[in-house]
């Protein structure tokens, strides 16, 4: 025996929870910034060193924040112990950009969806 289905909702209703439940996930959001965070392994200085002729021995690893600031690069070196702290915010960074085209994508598709029903109503 097959169930009674259930009515779907509207496309404006469906817009509508949609648009809802992406605003809800801006609430979830952390701290964030812009950039990446790079692990270095790097060469001295000293001819000598092992860390010249051997990948596998440079020193290290150091972490940098890099970000753009007014067209430049910024590179800001961290310590092991902030490294996760800026790694967390960075992933946030990208959580907030891509939750904020979703929801720029779903407002247009919805817009248009609006002025279609508006200019058929006006034609009525």
């Amino acid at each position: 025996m097959s169930r009674p289905r259930q009515p779907r909702p509207s496309i404006p209703d469906r817009y509508s929870r949609r648009f809802r439940d992406l605003k809800q996930e801006f609430q979830q959001l952390e701290y964030f910034c812009k950039g990446t965070i790079l692990k270095r392994m790097m060469k001295c200085g000293k001819a000598q060193c092992a860390c010249r002729q051997d990948p596998a021995k440079r020193h290290g690893p150091y972490f940098e924040w890099t970000y753009k600031a007014k067209g430049k690069t910024v590179n800001v070196k961290l310590t092991p112990e902030v490294m996760p702290m800026f790694r967390t915010a960075s992933q946030q960074y990208r959580k907030l950009k891509s939750l904020l085209n979703r929801l720029e994508r779903l407002s247009q598709t919805a817009v248009r969806h609006q002025a279609k029903r508006a200019q058929s109503a006006y034609r009525d």
